[in-house]
């Protein structure tokens, strides 16, 4: 089965207290272009998502986006021994101080040491980021699974219109190679009678070298090999789609040959309906130049 380089697949997930979006997207491209957005805080997660990338597709512009967010959670609270200790003699000698002084203090209350800065602590736990990312990269397979999915379902359509697009051409190559037959007695009979009144009209030309000319002339206006050239095309093509896999860049390669002999043939034509039917061949071949464009 062919592919197709345009793809897309997003998912969403979780592990507390992290959670996650993904984007992957892929559009046809002539070399492998993996482009990764993701966070660089969790250590070997580009390295490991692009080996994973790198071995799920051969061509193609990939962009890959992951964004991870962290709920806040509300710890526990710690008093904070040492700030406490501190907070407690420096009451103790202010409580002194004012009693040396004769000044009198209201009695101080707990809830006056805990609003103090730093006494009270809120309790938090780091980042497991080696858990974090064993679960993003095994949900990165799911999402590479899912986006090649996509890409088989497009390649299987390409393959159905590529397939129909080959029947078509090898028709328009049978109707060419009967149209041709049918040139040669006209063409052989415009011969006799180009050859006929140029030596009515050449007093001294040479009878054989013109002959010769025109035998010549016949030749190189003969389409045979672009017509068998044109059948062994369509046979490697539908070869190379029945095969499947990443031949996008051999079907491009037949593309071109397909469309030199269609440009020989017209260009050796010399009659009307032979001249529509390569014309018809050379704009059949240009829609499935078209199509294999977005073929792995």
């Amino acid at each position: 089965m062919i592919r197709s380089m345009t793809g897309f697949a997003s998912a969403t997930g979780s592990l507390s207290p992290h959670s996650w979006s993904w984007e992957l997207r892929s559009v046809n491209g002539k070399g492998q272009d993996l482009r990764l957005r993701v966070p660089d805080w969790i250590g070997g997660l580009e390295v490991a998502l692009r080996k994973q990338l790198a071995a799920a597709t051969t061509r193609g512009n990939v962009t890959l986006a992951l964004r991870v967010t962290r709920e806040e959670h509300v710890g526990a609270l710690q008093i904070n021994s040492t700030q406490l200790d501190m907070m407690l003699a420096a009451l103790a000698e202010i409580e002194a101080r004012a009693m040396d002084a004769g000044v009198s203090l209201a009695p101080s209350r707990a809830s006056d040491l805990l609003g103090q800065r730093g006494v009270l602590e809120q309790t938090g736990s780091a980042d497991d980021t080696d858990a974090l990312l064993a679960a993003l990269t095994q949900e990165a397979t799911a999402l590479i699974t899912a986006w090649n999915g996509m890409r088989e379902t497009e390649g299987a359509a390409l393959e159905a219109v590529l397939t129909g697009q080959l029947d078509e051409v090898a028709r328009l190559t049978g109707e060419a190679a009967v149209l041709a037959a049918a040139r040669t007695e006209e063409m052989a009979q415009t011969l006799h009678r180009n050859l006929s009144r140029v030596m009515e009209n050449s007093d001294g030309a040479d009878a054989d070298r013109v002959a010769q000319e025109l035998a010549l002339l016949a030749v190189k206006s003969d389409i045979t090999e672009e017509i068998d050239r044109l059948a062994a095309h369509v046979d490697a093509a539908r070869d190379l789609i029945a095969r499947g896999g990443p031949v996008g860049r051999k079907l491009d390669f037949l593309m071109q040959e397909f469309n030199r002999e269609a440009n020989t043939l017209c260009s050796k034509a010399q009659n009307t309906d032979l001249t529509r039917c390569g014309l018809a061949l050379k704009a059949l071949i240009d829609q499935m130049r078209e199509q294999v464009q977005n073929v792995e």
